[in-house]
């Protein structure tokens, strides 16, 4: 069960930060990969940062701030 909720969360992740950085998402496929890294990487930098949020919301938008980040940095190596 633990997985299904990590493929919703990394879903509605992916799909918040393709809203938030721009543009509509990368699809249910897409978001769902753009957030499960989102949230591999959103968790490493809070963890460098020190920042502890609990819950499914706090996992919500730490991996969707995550994301967002993965999205910025992807969109600068597309420019070069």
């Amino acid at each position: 069960m633990e997985f299904v909720w990590f493929l919703v969360i990394g879903a509605v992740a992916g799909w918040l930060a393709g809203t938030l950085f721009k543009g509509s998402g990368f699809g249910l496929l897409g978001n769902i990969i753009v957030g499960i890294l989102g949230g591999f990487l959103g968790g490493w930098l809070a963890g460098l940062l020190g920042v502890s949020i609990g819950g499914i919301i706090g996992q919500l938008v730490i991996a969707a701030l995550g994301a967002v980040v993965l999205l910025w940095v992807v969109s600068l190596v597309k420019r070069k």
